[in-house]
């Protein structure tokens, strides 16, 4: 049985800039009317993220087998070099020659508010980046295009390979019929306590019921852990105390990533969460979403320590 990992969703770049300032400061609320601000930002770095370069980062940290589907530019050349570098393999990232690779463009003040643009380049054009004849034992269709969402979603279910549908930040493009479409393709769903509150104001149902029609729902809770819905029960997962609390980023990417590891590997669900809180942990103590190195030694241990369990 293949233990490959479909992982559908964006792949991007961001890059963030720090203004030394406050924005509250410069922009005043009786001429925003007419709003022109320029900001000097002396510090400035780039990232690698996309939630599916994020996904396939942490799990070949774990010695998974990820296989990205996801849509770049001709300026990603050095993301998929280093994607190859860590051995995963890039043959169904395709390259839109005449697009850039989707890019979010972040400023941030001393009192850490935000002023984004994002540009979704060819994340546009994720729906026409088909699977193939890919074997996987399971997948994720995480944030991307609405329609590359959709399209994955529904090749996915035709092969009958089961999958994890993350909504994230995907949230907006998604109506209560959208939402309720999707879970009657997936297999899990897995949301922040946000969006879960989000779901069920929008489909009008809650956690417990729409986990009947599913395999599990898992809501990650941030410090509180997270609460696994499955067969009619709710389990508490308890948290992982992270060894220092630095940047939240793509942290949710990294819990996914340990719970596909165990559901590939046919743990229980609440040990794949385990695992999956494990991976958040190291996470957070970093800045950026794939600068984390932990060994797999480290994470066993890590497993072990505070869960009991073996990688």
């Amino acid at each position: 049985m293949s233990d490959q990992v479909l992982v559908c969703g964006s792949i991007a770049f961001d890059t963030i800039a720090v203004f030394e300032g406050r924005f509250k400061e410069h922009i005043l609320p009786d001429n925003v009317q007419s709003l022109s601000v320029s900001f000097l930002v002396p510090t400035m770095r780039k990232e690698y993220g996309g939630c599916a370069g994020n996904i396939a980062y942490n799990l070949r940290l774990l010695g998974g087998n990820p296989l990205p589907v996801g849509t770049v530019g001709a300026d990603a050349a050095d993301y998929l070099a280093r994607m190859r570098e860590q051995g995963i393999d890039t043959r169904l990232v395709r390259v839109m020659p005449d697009m850039y690779t989707p890019q979010c463009f972040i400023t941030t003040d001393l009192d850490n508010n935000q002023i984004a643009a994002f540009h979704p380049g060819a994340m546009q054009c994720s729906a026409d980046n088909d699977i193939g004849q890919a074997e996987a034992a399971w997948a994720i269709v995480a944030p991307d295009a609405k329609e590359g969402m959709f399209a994955h979603a529904r090749r996915l279910k035709n092969r009958g390979i089961p999958f994890i549908f993350d909504l994230g930040q995907a949230m907006p493009l998604f109506s209560g019929a959208d939402i309720e479409e999707m879970l009657g393709l997936a297999d899990i769903l897995t949301a922040n306590d946000y969006e879960a509150s989000v779901v069920e104001q929008r489909t009008g149902r809650a956690m417990q019921d729409i986990a009947r029609g599913l395999r599990a729902v898992v809501v990650t809770r941030g410090a509180e852990g997270a609460t696994l819905y499955t067969d009619g029960d709710q389990v508490d997962i308890a948290p992982l105390r992270a060894e220092q609390v630095v940047d939240p980023t793509g942290c949710g990417d990294a819990h996914r990533a340990g719970l596909l590891y165990g559901l590939v590997r046919q743990w229980p669900l609440a040990d794949a969460c385990r695992l999956a809180n494990v991976m958040g942990a190291f996470k957070i103590a970093s800045r950026g979403p794939q600068n984390h190195r932990p060994s797999r030694e480290q994470i066993g241990a890590a497993l072990q320590r505070h869960y009991g369990l073996d990688l």
